[in-house]
């Protein structure tokens, strides 16, 4: 008989650490989402201001302000957030304390992943299927050649004399 009182307690104590565990994890994934509406301005490709807060695509990457081809990213990404009813929205920021989000136009469409359909920006972890399309209509970017933007972010940062450290992490993780 002790057999069972023991599986049975062994079984209500597995259960409970299950549920600790199952609460623990709902907790961190309920990071508040902020949701941002109103006159956007596209600073380039991949970043809007509305007013004094910062917003940056997530998932996706546009040319940098030195490249030929930003004047057309910054244009086609405003043109899509003057659309009323834009909503962006995210939890997390990045480095530059921008906050990443993800934009949808009053229509629902997702514009990041339109950016990268276009050929207005690649996909940078989130749009490989866009991408795809894209390339295959040698949409914008694709209907020449052109430099990744991370590859001109990383020339700047050779000139600099700042690259060492950020390309031998980036070798170890094997984004290089």
């Amino acid at each position: 008989m002790t057999w069972s009182l023991r599986l049975i307690r062994d079984g209500v104590t597995a259960f409970a650490l299950l549920a600790l565990v199952a609460l623990i994890a709902a907790k961190l994934n309920d990071a508040a989402k902020i949701v941002h509406s109103g006159a956007f301005h596209a600073a380039d490709g991949d970043s809007l201001t509305l007013g004094d807060e910062r917003l940056r695509l997530e998932g996706i990457d546009a040319p940098e302000l030195n490249q030929s081809c930003t004047r057309a990213a910054r244009e086609a990404l405003q043109g899509m957030v003057l659309a009323s009813g834009t909503l962006c929205q995210g939890s997390r920021h990045d480095r530059y304390d921008r906050l990443l989000v993800i934009c949808r136009s009053g229509a629902g469409g997702d514009i990041n992943a339109a950016m990268v359909r276009r050929g207005m920006a690649i996909s940078y972890g989130g749009y490989a299927r866009e991408e795809t399309e894209a390339k295959a209509a040698k949409a914008g970017l694709w209907a020449g050649t052109f430099e990744r933007p991370r590859d001109v972010r990383d020339h700047a940062r050779q000139r600099s004399g700042f690259d060492g450290p950020l390309r031998f992490i980036r070798r170890i993780v094997g984004w290089e």
